[in-house]
């Protein structure tokens, strides 16, 4: 008997206890790429709702979203968009702040990545707080592009980053959900 897709993910990701500070719970899907079942079912969880619709693109947060991402635009034959942080790509780019439990921080990506009215599904493996995503929403939003859904592994429920999300008309899909922080 085949293990459900929820055991099936949260038996092959690490949890590792105050990490990066006391208190935190950080969820570690190293692990979860490593083991290729695990792997694949999580791709083509993020996938199936959107397979023989028309997408456009694929952006990816840096950096485990670039893993994601990349398996994903593959499966739906999409491109590809890299959002990184400030100063790490080499052509003309277009910047957003966003916020950090701890302050501001900047991502950006290439000002000719997506066109306007393009169909593009967010991804990235975590969604916490929702700063960093909600950012990257605004970036493509600023370019024109037509953002179908956003897209993560794992959700922390309690941090409020879904509903972050849900309160800008973003459609959210998560595979699997841990309680606290």
């Amino acid at each position: 008997m085949e293990a459900s897709l929820e055991h099936t993910l949260l038996s092959s990701i690490r949890t590792i206890p105050d990490y990066p500070r006391p208190g935190i719970l950080f969820r570690d899907i190293t692990t979860l790429l490593g083991n290729a079942r695990a792997f694949r079912r999580a791709i083509d969880g993020l996938v199936h709702p959107y397979a023989g619709r028309r997408i456009d693109k694929i952006a990816g947060i840096e950096a485990r979203g670039f893993i994601l991402g990349g398996a994903i635009a593959h499966q739906l034959s999409a491109g590809f968009i890299p959002i990184r942080k400030k100063g790490k790509l080499p052509h003309e780019t277009v910047r957003v702040a966003y916020s950090l439990e701890y302050g501001l921080d900047e991502m950006e990506m290439h000002k000719d990545a997506v066109a306007a009215g393009e169909k593009v599904i967010l991804v990235d493996d975590l969604v916490a707080t929702g700063g960093t995503a909600e950012g990257a929403v605004k970036l493509l939003r600023q370019m024109g592009a037509d953002i179908v859904a956003a897209c993560f592994v794992i959700d922390l429920p309690d941090l409020g980053g879904r509903r972050r999300l849900e309160s800008l008309g973003v459609t959210v899909r998560t595979l699997i959900a841990f309680e606290g922080h």
